[in-house]
């Protein structure tokens, strides 16, 4: 398998760490009810930690797509190098740092992880287009 293929299967690893993570902090905040409920009515945890849990995975969901779309891309095409393997690594671990850093509120440092996860992407995608 290839190192993109690799990161791609360790992202799922880490997308389920993030939808358990955003659940727990729902589940206690709101309640096992609400959340065993059709959540028709939206409701929005009091704590802190658990708005940012929810935003944490909905700004993972938004980047997520590219990363997979690039990845299988790279595997399909055999295009990728030491280039991209290292863009792939280095957009998993941002998006891992990302977790913490924005869960307990370091905002600039959490804007510059998320622009080294965007970086990573580049890096990935660049020698598709070149190609």
């Amino acid at each position: 398998m290839t190192p993109e293929l690799d990161y791609l299967a360790w992202s799922v690893v880490l997308l389920i760490v993030q939808i358990g993570l955003q659940a727990s902090g729902s589940v206690l905040q709101l309640g096992l009810p609400y959340a065993a409920s059709p959540q028709d009515e939206q409701r929005v945890p009091p704590s802190l930690v658990a708005q940012r849990l929810n935003r944490i995975l909905r700004n993972f969901l938004q980047t997520y797509p590219a990363f997979i779309a690039v990845a299988l891309m790279l595997a399909f095409t055999k295009t990728g190098t030491e280039t991209t393997a290292l863009g792939a690594a280095v957009w998993f671990w941002s998006r891992v740092a990302y977790v913490p850093v924005y869960a307990i509120g370091l905002h600039w440092v959490r804007t510059v992880v998320w622009f080294v996860s965007v970086i990573g992407l580049l890096m990935m995608l660049l020698p598709l287009l070149t190609a």
